[in-house]
């Protein structure tokens, strides 16, 4: 891949992904729950769990990072503990990532049935692009294609969250955890980027300056950003 292809790559991961928690944030915690719990029990897995979030959250404060993030994943590992607490089983720590895979899944479907696929809503609350350049005939099918192989991602990998609650592999939520979460987000971004705009060039849609413009086809069509 051409290094000016590389750069623009990397320009558009840090548009998308600036002001995002770091990734030891969510890593480290669930991490921690389960090696204390191989070790040494349930209870005080729960316990080392929040306490990990809670040095991550006091540390992002003290830092002055915004606040939104550090307190998002304290809650977070919250209602994991909560849960795991309730249904007194380990693998209920890992339900609300189970959860939340699941209505992902299907906000992608349900958004593309009905003409607004869940990309480009992201990619407006990135951009702030004309919303209405999205659902334009020749641009909304790439968002909407980006956003199945979306739905398809998150659909296989609830499907191995929910195989592992089921067996109570505790350790197999935790890897899994770890292998789609950041890791695999990036790469999902990237796959989605690069078809993204190959896919707007081959559909000869305006690009945002010409749809701001009102400007007639032919168009140049949009050449960078997704």
């Amino acid at each position: 891949m051409p290094e000016s292809k590389l750069q623009e790559l990397w320009n558009e991961l840090r548009l998308v992904l600036t002001g995002r928690g770091k990734i030891a944030d969510s890593i480290l915690p669930p991490l921690v729950f389960v090696i204390v719990d191989a070790a040494a029990g349930f209870q005080p897995a729960i316990w080392s769990a929040l306490a990990a979030a809670g040095v991550f959250t006091v540390y992002r404060l003290a830092r002055r990072q915004p606040p939104g993030y550090a307190l998002g994943g304290l809650a977070a590992v919250m209602l994991a503990a909560l849960i795991a607490l309730i249904l007194n089983r380990a693998e209920g720590f890992f339900l609300p990532n189970i959860l939340t895979g699941g209505l992902t899944m299907l906000v992608c479907v349900v958004s593309t049935v009905f003409g607004r696929p869940m990309v480009a809503w992201t990619s407006y609350v990135a951009r702030r692009w004309p919303l209405a350049w999205y659902w334009h005939p020749s641009v909304r099918p790439a968002y909407s294609e980006v956003t199945l192989a979306w739905a398809v991602y998150f659909g296989l990998r609830l499907a191995l969250q929910w195989r592992f609650y089921q067996n109570q592999s505790v350790a197999m939520q935790a890897v899994l955890n770890i292998l789609t979460g950041w890791p695999a987000t990036v790469v999902l971004l990237v796959i989605s980027y690069l078809y993204g705009t190959w896919r707007l060039r081959n559909l000869h849609g305006p690009s945002v300056e010409e749809f701001k413009r009102a400007a007639p086809p032919p168009w140049q069509g949009q050449r960078r950003g997704f």
